[in-house]
């Protein structure tokens, strides 16, 4: 580390921190109360088949039963413990309950690196979320101490260069307003190794030294100076945690999905992070983003070694932020979650389909984390559980879909074949089979609890605490935990069967395509019905069985058919912007932050240069534009083999004669990444005649009316 850098400041609870003891008795009282739980209901259960579990599949579906109940109540005890703690004032383990808020105040910052990794996002959207976080820190007075990067591992040339000029537009912009120039890199990877922590991990092996801190953003985050601020100064004052973990909430929603998914972030979330951050303590998970990581340990002990298995289990690790977090632990460093730093965003995916996109990745990645969970050396038992609980995320939809397959062969045995009176080899005595409806209907009402409950602490928490008038008043956040509780039971079968196939592509590790993630737009009926048509008629044809089976049968099967059957016109509706517009002028599905206005959000709405320089074609702006190109040269390589400069000459000598519309995406990335090229290719074009395709470009860009003045001077001296 860097020698100059001030000395830490010494923890000021470590003589009186046991922050270990309470976590082993809070995760052993939860123990208890899930597995009494589970024990309870798979007990109720056996009672309620008719052979009380004594043949194979009756066993099958109480083993099935017992996971998924495990995975129900561990969500419930959570929420009933946050929902508690939060009554009680707040978790007094917790890092900011351990100092007073003047002691806070006066602890000094030092270096940190705010990195926002990107890879073919939305350019002006990324960038002016970083602006407004840049002017946040402005506001707080404490800019000085920070540094700003942008990691690209963008390959698309028209994308990678919107970001560069976007970039050096935004430079100018805060400039503008600033005495000083504005601490503000980019800088694009020629080669993309290990995606987003490959991205990370350069930045650490070029800058890490300079800095002590790094604040992990994504392309949609956005953060508070004064929570950035309160960050740095935590991590000051705990010398043993080496990463802080922020509970970002969700912001900007516009479509009926996002809007649902919103709403529930801003209502439940409270009440899960609460009871998360409280369970885990010192041993939390990694989200890999709106995060502080001090840097020594993290460089020394966070390098990611290539599984050594074979299918999903070997090759690079693909969601690396829970790893992370479990090496950070296994080198004696804390990991806190921290559920009351407000001030911390990010943004949902707009449509169910990006979601499950998204998802997919995911799905891969959670899964290997198996074989870490498994034979990770000196791994805390607290971290492998995080892995269990992300692989259960996915996992639980093929054992959700396997419950149901069972449950259908039970009930065909029963109608179609003749009752078996002797289902174990060797029986001496009759088993008769039994019915007890009103037991199966008590289990259904406790596993409705689980689901349901969490949901009215929420409610409940809120209207305690005053705050109903944030999301609307008392009854509209009431019919909004109606829409929203409804919208997720439509939801959850479509999610099951995706995440059942997900499951399924990673255990045969079906390569995927790494693609940046989609952030606006709405999902086109041909797009939903390919996409889902398949699960529908699935979905239709054992819904016809169970009708055929048994009427009972098929009334029990509706609330997972019929959203299958649906699929397609939810995916539409779903990704409705109008319809989410139309809620929230009524008032309904709202958040605070939209009913009393949030600064970051705002500023991402100022007059800004950035979304209209996104607009233009990136490559015909660097070749014409005489600022614009000296910027893309000055960013750009020349190619070192003989043969590829020959390449290079060929391909611009075409560009020229042919326009920019006739090249190949492959072409154009050539040409981009050269500085001879574009130096070139500026200078002929402002000599092309009038009528040739370049010469029609020129004349459509100056008759735009921005900047033409510097191009026909760079013309007039050519």
């Amino acid at each position: 580390m860097n020698s100059q850098l001030p000395e830490l400041l010494p923890d000021a609870a470590s003589a009186h921190d046991n922050w270990r003891v309470s976590a082993r008795c809070r995760r052993l009282l939860l123990l208890m109360l899930v597995l009494g739980q589970t024990l309870a209901a798979t007990w109720l259960l056996l009672a309620v088949l008719p052979y009380h579990g004594r043949t194979w599949v009756e066993a099958g579906i109480a083993v099935l039963f017992a996971l998924l109940f495990t995975w129900l109540s561990l969500g419930f005890w959570i929420a009933l413990f946050g929902f508690v703690l939060r009554r009680c004032g707040g978790d007094q383990r917790s890092l900011l309950h351990r100092q007073s808020a003047a002691a806070l105040a006066t602890t000094p910052l030092d270096r940190t690196a705010v990195v926002m990794p990107i890879y073919h996002e939305p350019v002006a959207r990324s960038l002016l979320g970083l602006k407004a976080i840049y002017r946040s820190l402005e506001a707080s007075g404490t800019l000085q101490h920070f540094d700003f990067y942008i990691l690209s591992d963008s390959r698309d040339a028209d994308i990678w260069l919107k970001e560069q000029t976007a970039w050096q537009a935004l430079r100018t912009e805060l400039s503008s307003e600033s005495a000083t120039q504005p601490r503000l890199f980019y800088r694009r990877r020629r080669l993309n190794l290990k995606h987003k922590s490959g991205n990370i991990a350069d930045f650490l092996r070029r800058w890490g030294h300079e800095y002590r801190y790094m604040l992990v953003l994504d392309a949609d985050s956005l953060m508070g100076g004064e929570t950035i601020v309160q960050m740095v100064r935590l991590m000051q004052r705990h010398p043993r945690v080496g990463i802080l973990q922020s509970s970002p909430r969700l912001l900007n929603a516009q479509s009926l999905f996002a809007r649902i998914q919103q709403f529930a972030n801003q209502l439940y979330g409270p009440l899960f992070t609460t009871g998360l951050a409280a369970v885990q303590l010192g041993e939390a998970a990694f989200w890999g983003h709106n995060a502080i990581v001090r840097i020594a340990p993290f460089m020394q002990h966070c390098g990611l070694r290539r599984l050594p298995g074979r299918g999903l289990f070997k090759g690079a690790i693909l969601s690396h932020d829970f790893v992370e977090a479990a090496y950070m632990g296994r080198a004696g460093q804390e990991v806190w979650l921290e559920p009351e730093l407000h001030a911390s965003y990010e943004e949902s995916p707009p449509t169910l389909s990006d979601e499950l996109t998204r998802d997919r990745r995911w799905a891969k990645g959670n899964l290997q984390h198996l074989w870490l969970m498994l034979f990770g050396r000196r791994l805390k038992l607290a971290h492998r559980l995080a892995f269990l609980n992300g692989i259960m995320g996915y996992l639980a939809s093929p054992l959700w879909f396997g419950f149901l397959l069972l449950t259908t062969v039970e009930v065909a045995r029963l109608v179609l074949w003749p009752i078996n009176y002797f289902p174990q080899p060797n029986q001496l005595f009759p088993l008769w089979p039994e019915w007890h409806p009103s037991r199966a209907l008590t289990l259904i009402g406790i596993t409705l609890t689980l689901l349901f409950v969490p949901k009215l602490l929420a409610l409940a928490d809120v209207l305690i605490s005053g705050q109903r008038r944030r999301y609307g008043g008392a009854l509209r956040l009431s019919l909004s935990v109606l829409i929203e509780s409804l919208a997720s039971a439509l939801l959850a079968p479509i999610r099951m069967l995706s995440h059942s196939r997900y499951v399924i592509e990673a255990l045969f590790n079906i390569n995927l395509r790494w693609a940046g993630q989609n952030r606006s737009g709405e999902t086109s009926w041909l797009a939903a019905i390919v996409d889902q048509g398949i699960g529908s008629l699935l979905a239709l044809g054992w819904a016809a069985f169970a009708l055929w089976l048994q009427p009972m049968f098929f009334l029990w099967s509706l609330p997972v058919a019929i959203p299958l059957v649906l699929a397609a016109p939810l995916f539409v509706l779903f990704s409705r912007i109008g319809i989410g517009g139309w809620l929230r002028e009524h008032s309904l599905l709202l958040s605070p932050d939209e009913q009393q206005g949030n600064a970051l959000s705002d500023a991402l709405n100022q007059p800004s240069s950035l979304p209209v320089l996104c607009e233009r074609d990136a490559f015909v702006e660097a070749v014409i534009h005489p600022a614009t190109n000296r910027l893309q040269a000055g960013l750009a390589h020349a190619p070192r083999a003989r043969r590829q400069q020959q390449e290079l000459q060929l391909l611009r000598q075409r560009c020229l004669e042919l326009g920019p519309d006739q090249l190949e995406r492959a072409h154009k990335q050539l040409l981009a990444e050269d500085a001879d090229a574009l130096r070139w290719l500026h200078q002929q074009v402002w000599l092309s005649p009038p009528d040739s395709p370049w010469g029609r470009c020129l004349a459509a860009r100056i008759a735009d009316g921005d900047d033409r003045h510097d191009g026909v001077q760079a013309a007039s001296h050519s």
